[in-house]
C-alpha cells in the first residue's frame, strides 16, 4: 500500500515539475537556415538561469548556452538565448543549421537540486538547392536548380565550392578537350607526296 502511495506522490511531483516549463515537442529547420524555440515557464522562475542543451539523455546532455539571470541575450557559437522575464518566455535561436544539428535538445531552468527541463526534438531538412548537370553535343554546363522554394537561407553556396563543378573542371573538361584534340588530329587533312 505504501509503495503505491509513494509512486503516486512521485508521479504528481513529476507532473508539477513538468508543468513549470513548457516548450514545443518538435521544431523543424532547413539546412543553412535558422530556427527559433520558445519555452515558457511559471511564475517565480524569472531570475533563475535558463539553458539550452543537446543530447537525448537528460543527465548527459551538453549545455550549449545559458542566460546570466537577466534579459540580456547571450550568444555562444551559432546558438543564442534571451529571457523575457515579463512574459516568462525564453527564446533560443540556432543559426547556420547543419544536417548534424538534428538531435534531441532540452529547454531548462537551473535550480538547486534537479533542474527543470522539457525535451525538444530538432529536425533539419536538407538544403533545397541541388546541382544539375546539363550536357549538349560539345559543351557542358552546370546550373543550380532549386528543388523547392527556400525562405530562410542566409548562407549561399559559391559555384567553386561545388564538388560537381570541381569534378567537371579538373577531370571531365580536360578529358573532353583531349578527346576533341584526338578527333581533330586523326581527321586532319593529309598531305600527299
Amino acid at each position: 500500500m505504501w509503495l503505491s502511495q509513494a509512486l503516486l506522490l512521485l508521479i504528481l511531483a513529476g507532473y508539477s515539475i513538468a508543468t513549470e516549463i513548457t516548450g514545443p515537442t518538435t521544431v523543424n529547420g532547413s539546412e543553412w537556415g535558422s530556427l527559433t524555440v520558445q519555452c515558457a515557464y511559471g511564475s517565480g522562475w524569472e531570475t533563475y538561469l535558463k539553458w539550452w542543451c543537446r543530447g537525448a539523455d537528460w543527465n548527459g546532455c551538453n549545455i550549449l548556452v545559458r542566460t546570466n539571470g537577466s534579459e540580456q541575450e547571450v550568444k555562444k557559437n551559432r546558438v543564442s538565448i534571451r529571457d523575457n522575464q515579463k512574459n516568462r518566455i525564453f527564446t533560443v535561436t540556432m543559426e547556420n543549421l547543419k544536417r548534424d544539428d538534428a538531435d534531441s535538445y532540452w529547454c531548462g531552468i537551473e535550480k538547486t537540486g534537479i533542474d527543470l527541463g522539457v525535451k525538444v526534438q530538432v529536425t533539419i531538412k536538407p538544403d533545397t538547392k541541388t546541382p544539375v548537370l546539363e550536357w549538349t553535343t560539345a559543351t557542358a554546363s552546370l546550373a543550380f536548380t532549386p528543388a523547392a522554394t527556400q525562405t530562410s537561407s542566409p548562407l549561399t553556396r559559391s559555384l567553386l565550392s561545388s564538388t560537381h563543378f570541381l569534378f567537371l573542371l579538373f577531370l571531365e573538361l580536360p578529358l573532353l578537350l583531349g578527346m576533341l584534340g584526338a578527333v581533330l588530329w586523326v581527321n586532319r587533312p593529309q598531305r600527299r607526296s
